[in-house]
């Protein structure tokens, strides 16, 4: 019969061999096989439509610099990105000088007064004479409506004062009476003006438009027969309201 070894890790039974030798194999071999572990790639799925097999495409991740970051508001047509803190400065500086440029023009604007179309006035006299047309106007410093158009003359008087004269006469003065009698002045500023011989052509009263007085004195630079604005009447002062006095000296406008 064969004979029973014993074995510290297991016992093994052996069948009796009848057969010549028998040949014993007591070499254990042990093989250890790597375990497999499926691929998992990771995918961006945006679309809920994708199928299965959208999601074996492979997601590559860039890192960012800060070349990046400073064009990211850029586009593919160069436009700088929105908003840019230099284009805001220059924007900032072209309102500035517009702001500044408006508040200088309005103040030399009210910056001019009546007293300041007096001192530029031809006398009356002068002006009938010397062989130009006139535009006469009737004031007084009281005038509200009269300081509020000033600005407005004194402009067109700049452009058309080699070629037209500015008359002005205070209705205050006694000395205007007869004047102020002969164009029929009723309400102050009244602006007569009159063709190079002294004759009226129309008149203008009250608050009106600057370009209907720039007209009607391009009208009598040229030499024109009519001027396109003859009887405009606008919101005046009357003059009921005159605070007469008579001024010592005959030459004075006042």
């Amino acid at each position: 019969m064969a004979r029973v070894v014993s074995n510290p890790l297991s016992f093994h039974r052996f069948r009796p061999c009848f057969h010549g030798s028998c040949t014993f194999n007591t070499t254990l071999s042990f093989q250890i096989r790597p375990r497999r572990f499926p691929n998992v790639l990771v995918a961006c799925q945006t679309d809920p439509k994708l199928t299965e097999t959208s999601t074996t495409d492979k997601v590559t991740v860039e890192p960012i610099s800060s070349s990046d970051v400073k064009n990211e508001g850029s586009t593919s047509t160069g436009l700088p990105e929105f908003p840019n803190k230099s284009v805001n400065k220059r924007i900032a500086a072209v309102s500035l000088v517009a702001a500044v440029g408006l508040f200088l023009s309005a103040r030399l604007d009210f910056g001019v007064s009546l007293k300041d179309l007096t001192a530029a006035a031809l006398p009356y006299e002068e002006a009938l004479s010397n062989g130009k047309p006139t535009v006469v106007e009737f004031y007084a410093d009281w005038c509200e409506v009269c300081r509020e158009l000033a600005p407005d003359v004194y402009k067109v008087e700049q452009q058309f004062k080699d070629k037209v004269n500015f008359v002005m006469l205070n209705v205050d003065n006694t000395k205007w009476e007869q004047e102020l009698d002969e164009f029929g002045v009723e309400g102050i500023p009244h602006f007569a003006f009159l063709d190079k011989q002294g004759n009226e052509e129309g008149n203008v009263v009250g608050r009106f438009p600057r370009q209907y007085f720039l007209e009607n004195v391009d009208a009598l630079a040229r030499g024109e027969a009519d001027i396109p604005h003859a009887r405009v009447l606008g919101q005046y002062s009357s003059t009921e309201l005159r605070k007469v006095h008579q001024v010592v000296d005959p030459r004075s406008h006042g």
